[in-house]
């Protein structure tokens, strides 16, 4: 007997088409169940990818190559001849047809549903003329107990073991519907010693191979003692099979049941699920089919409840005949549970890696620190309330968040010049992207650009909190030879103010509960101008003691604070608010189509002298 009739043994490998990676894995748990040394997925076929797709061996992954043509995964493999083609109805034809004239490949499982009856009858008369298998299409696909799986054929791990599929049994099944395999499997090994390989041909009216090909070939394999098959209303595939028992070519017994006994009580014709489960005549009715296949020599149980008994007596015969030996229990290897699945069931702790409590995306819409995103949009909420959720976790105010909002647009941009814009234009003018452009501006963002608001903040609020004068503040700072941050302008000065202060300033005197931080800030610039008449409160100073201000009105302690300050929360909007201007001028710069910037000779002071030796 040669191995083709098995179809499927423990050294068989297949090539997947699809990236069915569900399925892909089910077939590779099966096989570290039942302790295959080699996988059974040599690779993969996926027109939209090359390369690998990851996997898990029991507990450690690995990698299954994947191709993009199955010509190519063939020549890859020649050692797989089975293809679990899960392409879909409309291509599951034409990859079929190519799989058929590639000589290393014999079988073939066509998963999809709805494939024309025209292509079905083509796809099963090519692989007759070829001596080739097609389970299928419309089908779950098969398992050979111990060896081999198709897909997701026999459901999850705990149902394979309650079945008894990690070792082969003496029992030889064949159905029709995928469903039922599944359940047959799990009855056969509750009243026997299990399955030997199992099958579904599929629901169509024209399968790839039929009930009697599958049984005729199980006639043929020493390993099986009896077989199993289920029928269905319509078509006439179980008169073929009742030839073949009057003629001799099936001898083993042969268990039989044809779903669709309760037709005849509906009053019109009833379609029984598949395609082919139609009764077009008297002869297709389950009850006909029945009697011609017991008239045949085949065991028909009374009604399908009985099949389990049916199935029980025959096994137990044939123990006592001798055809069958005692049951010998095989071991397997436990396929350790997914992490997911183990979580949800609460049998293990996991220690998380990155802990967050400002949003949450794991339900139908994110959640901004409790507020759902449609709820916040919905309410009319402005930039300034997302902000305060997602950097405060609180909802602020109106009068809080539009000085945020009047915060960023003060600060979007400042002109080309300074460092951030020159940087981003320069940089973009050396034909780099958008995203490295708009870098190089913010990674100049520091002590001595934008980084003043932050700093202003800290030293305006320990003097206000020591209870140092503005005087004695301005004497400190001179004795420790810092300078004031938030304090000078380059240009501005108290006879040509600073515009974006003084909006600041009114807006904060009109809607701020307290603004005594500003007032300490603005008594520190009376003494400093009085040296200079650019030491005013410039808007980076005057942004850090307002953000003071604004903390101190909602309510925040001192704790709160300085841990908003050690966050750097307030260099932030800076960042923010200057990223406006920044994409801003690579935008420009690119819509210029300007070219390679080389700086101008002219504005260099060249001192380079010979060294003397």
């Amino acid at each position: 007997m040669s191995d083709d009739m098995r179809l499927f043994t423990r050294e068989t490998r297949a090539i997947v088409w699809g990236l069915q990676a569900n399925a892909i894995q089910r077939m590779l748990d099966f096989d570290y169940l039942v302790g295959r040394e080699t996988p059974s997925v040599a690779c993969v076929v996926n027109p939209n990818r090359e390369g690998y797709h990851k996997v898990f061996w029991g507990s450690k992954e690995t990698f299954v190559p994947m191709y993009r043509s199955l010509k190519e995964a063939a020549e890859k493999h020649p050692e797989a001849d089975v293809l679990v083609n899960f392409a879909s109805f409309r291509t599951a034809f034409s990859v079929t047809m190519e799989a058929l004239e590639i000589p290393t490949i014999h079988t073939i499982a066509v998963i999809a549903e709805g494939i024309p009856e025209r292509d079905s009858r083509r796809m099963a008369h090519e692989a007759r003329e070829r001596g080739k298998w097609i389970i299928g299409p419309a089908t779950v696909g098969g398992i050979a107990a111990g060896a081999f799986r198709i897909g997701n054929t026999a459901g999850t791990i705990e149902n394979i073991i309650q079945s008894k599929l990690y070792r082969p049994g003496s029992v030889g099944l064949v159905t029709k519907s995928g469903g039922l395999l599944n359940e047959m499997m799990n009855i056969i090994s509750r009243n026997s010693d299990g399955i030997y390989q199992g099958i579904a041909i599929g629901g169509d009216r024209y399968p790839g191979s039929t009930l009697l090909d599958h049984l005729l070939r199980y006639e043929k394999i020493d390993e099986v003692k009896f077989m199993v098959a289920l029928g269905e209303v319509g078509g006439r595939e179980e008169y073929r099979v009742v030839e073949a028992l009057k003629d001799g070519r099936i001898t083993k017994p042969l268990i039989f049941w044809v779903l669709g006994t309760c037709a005849p009580i509906f009053p019109t014709e009833v379609q029984f699920g598949h395609a082919g489960a139609l009764a077009g005549s008297a002869e297709e009715t389950a009850q006909a089919k029945l009697e011609a296949l017991k008239e045949a020599g085949a065991i028909v149980p009374e009604t399908f409840a009985d099949l389990d008994m049916v199935i029980q007596e025959t096994y137990k015969r044939l123990r006592e005949e001798g055809v069958i030996g005692p049951e010998a229990e095989a071991t397997y290897r436990p396929v350790p549970m997914d992490f997911k699945k183990a979580l949800q069931k609460s049998i293990i702790r996991y220690p998380t890696h990155i802990t967050t409590t400002i949003s949450d995306d794991r339900g139908e819409e994110v959640v901004y620190a409790g507020y759902p995103l449609s709820e916040i949009l919905q309410s009319g909420a402005s930039i300034g309330d997302v902000i305060s959720l997602l950097w405060f976790k609180r909802r602020f105010p109106d009068w809080a968040t539009k000085f945020i909002e009047l915060v960023l647009m003060t600060v979007a941009d400042h002109g080309p010049a300074v460092s951030g814009a020159h940087n981003a234009i320069v940089t973009a003018r050396a034909g780099k992207d958008l995203m490295s452009s708009v870098a190089s501006g913010i990674l100049t963002i520091g002590p001595r650009f934008g980084g003043a608001i932050s700093d202003a903040a800290y030293y305006f609020h320990n003097a206000l909190l020591s209870g140092l004068s503005p005087k004695e503040f301005v004497d400190d700072m001179k004795a420790k030879g810092i300078l004031i941050p938030g304090i000078g302008h380059r240009v501005k000065s108290l006879e040509n103010p600073d515009k974006r202060v003084e909006i600041l300033v009114k807006y904060a005197r009109e809607n701020f509960p307290s603004t005594e931080h500003l007032d300490y800030a603005l008594m520190v610039q009376g003494i400093t101008t009085k040296k200079k008449i650019n030491l005013i409160l410039n808007v980076d100073g005057c942004v850090g003691v307002l953000f003071m201000d604004l903390f101190k009105s909602l309510g925040m302690s001192e704790e709160e604070i300085e841990e908003l300050l050690r966050t750097e929360v307030l260099n932030a909007f800076f960042l923010l608010g200057r990223s406006i201007g920044i994409i801003g001028h690579v935008l420009d710069q690119k819509r210029l189509k300007e070219r390679l910037y080389r700086h101008p000779w002219e504005d260099i002071l060249y001192m380079v002298e010979r060294p003397e030796e």
